[in-house]
C-alpha cells in the first residue's frame, strides 16, 4: 500500500512516472506545511496559497531532475515552504513575527480531554502568555526557534534556510533559549524541562 511506502520510495515511484504517489506525500506532509507557514503569515487564505505553491515547486524541481537530497524530503520541502513565506514578506517589505500557536511542543503535551475547565484555561493562558514573550525576542531568535521545535528542522536546514553558518543559527537558538528561561522565570510561568534544559 503506497501509504505504508516512505517519502523516499515515493518521491522515487513519482520520478519513474507514478504521479499519482504525489497524493501521499501531499497528504502526508500537507498539514504540518500549512500551519508552520501559517505561523509566519498569519493569514489562513495567504498560508493556504502558499502551502500549494509549494508543492507546486517541489513537483516543478523533482520533474526537472534538479531534486537531489535522497531520504530527505520532510526537511527539503520545509525548506520550501520556509523560503516562500520568508519571500512572501520580503515581497510586503516586512519581515515576519512568528509566534507558536497552541498545539506546539513547547509545554508538556498532555491530555487535557478530560480536564475540568479550569485547568484548560490555565493551559491556554499559560501558553498566551508564552506566545507575548517570544514576541519579545530579537526576530533571528524567534526565527531559529520556531524553525527547530516546530517545523522540526536540524540546525543545518536552519541554517541553509536562513543563509547563516550552523555556529550562527545554533548560536542563536541558545541565546533564544536563554532569553526565554529568564522571561518564564521573571513571569513565573512554567516550562517543560525537558524543552528547555538548564
Amino acid at each position: 500500500m503506497e501509504n505504508a511506502l516512505s517519502d523516499c520510495q515515493l518521491v522515487k515511484q513519482f520520478l519513474q512516472g507514478n504521479e499519482e504517489v504525489f497524493e501521499v506525500l501531499v497528504a502526508r506532509h500537507q498539514p504540518r506545511i500549512f500551519t508552520a507557514i501559517h505561523l509566519i503569515v498569519k493569514d489562513r487564505y495567504i498560508a493556504e496559497d502558499l502551502t500549494q505553491e509549494v508543492f507546486i515547486k517541489a513537483i516543478g524541481t523533482l520533474r526537472s531532475g534538479r531534486y537531489n537530497d535522497e531520504g530527505k524530503f520532510k526537511p527539503w520541502i520545509m525548506r520550501i515552504a520556509h523560503n516562500l513565506a520568508i519571500d512572501h514578506f520580503r515581497r510586503e517589505k516586512r519581515y515576519p513575527t512568528i509566534v507558536l500557536e497552541d498545539g506546539t511542543n513547547v509545554f508538556n503535551t498532555m491530555d487535557f480531554a478530560e480536564a475540568p475547565y479550569e485547568i484548560i484555561q490555565a493551559q491556554k493562558d499559560t501558553k498566551a502568555k508564552l506566545r507575548a514573550l517570544i514576541q519579545e525576542l530579537p526576530d533571528a531568535q524567534k526565527e531559529v526557534l520556531i524553525m527547530r521545535h516546530y517545523m522540526e528542522m536540524s540546525f543545518q536546514d536552519i541554517a541553509d534556510a536562513t543563509g547563516v553558518s550552523i555556529n550562527t543559527a545554533l548560536g542563536r537558538m541558545r541565546y533564544a533559549l536563554l532569553n526565554l528561561r529568564k522571561k518564564l522565570k521573571k513571569h513565573h510561568i512554567a516550562y517543560d524541562q525537558n524543552i528547555y534544559p538548564r
